[in-house]
């Protein structure tokens, strides 16, 4: 994962207090989501906002139109504001900072899981209430899968693995046979 800038989290930071402020968090973190979507559907917007052949007057427009009545003002005011000041590029950092302090708010964290096959449903049920159990938090879960692990799980969550993989146990192995 790319590290975030100190611009898109300091952007985060104002718009999440002013969020909080409002009771809005929840609302504006939806309308982010919403935001993340639609730059994903148009490839090329981000370019399109951040370049200086558009006069800044047109760009900020674009971003009323496309986004305005569709979600709250100040998620509307972050966009134009982060546009206007050369930033614009920097959007999809700022909505991860702000999912981050979202998250840390509530309590939540997200775990990424990958497995050598994909978990069922009751698999991935059982692991979320060990982990809650275990953290002491909510956990939100993004499953993948990875062949090359032969079998187990690896989990990221909060800055911490837990390499359950047989790939990492016959790793193990190895390394106390060669002592």
């Amino acid at each position: 994962m790319t590290s975030m800038t100190e611009t898109s989290k300091a952007y985060a930071d104002a718009l999440f207090s002013l969020a909080m402020e409002q009771g809005e968090d929840e609302a504006t973190l939806d309308a982010l989501h919403l935001v993340q979507k639609t730059l994903n559907e148009v490839p090329d917007a981000l370019a399109m906002l951040a370049s200086p052949a558009i006069p800044k007057d047109e760009r900020l427009q674009v971003i009323e139109e496309a986004f305005g009545g569709r979600m709250p003002e100040r998620v509307v005011s972050f966009l134009q504001v982060m546009c206007a000041h050369g930033h614009i590029r920097e959007v999809p950092d700022a909505i991860r900072a702000y999912e981050e302090l979202h998250n840390a708010a509530v309590k939540l964290s997200t775990a990424m899981v990958t497995s050598a096959v994909p978990l069922t449903d009751q698999e991935k049920a059982d692991l979320q209430a060990s982990l809650e159990k275990k953290l002491g938090r909510g956990i939100r879960m993004e499953c993948s899968v990875d062949e090359a692990l032969l079998g187990g799980l690896v989990i990221r969550v909060d800055g911490r693995v837990i390499d359950g993989s047989l790939k990492h146990r016959l790793h193990e192995i190895k390394e106390v046979m060669n002592r």
